[in-house]
């Protein structure tokens, strides 16, 4: 579930980011680029999550 969640706001926020970067640049809008984009960035975020230790620090 939390993959999907993952997904569902990174398509959000980095087509919402898309939008308004073309709409400042003039330039056409592309709902598919935004799309591969958060596919890349979902991935890169559950790559981070696998390598993060998930074990808390020890205090002195």
């Amino acid at each position: 579930m939390q993959y999907i969640g993952t997904l569902f706001w990174s398509v959000l926020i980095i087509s919402m980011l898309n939008y308004v970067v073309s709409a400042v640049q003039n330039v056409p809008f592309d709902f598919m680029m935004g799309i591969f984009m958060a596919v890349a960035v979902t991935v890169l975020v559950i790559l981070m999550d696998a390598i993060i230790p998930k074990e808390a620090a020890k205090e002195y």
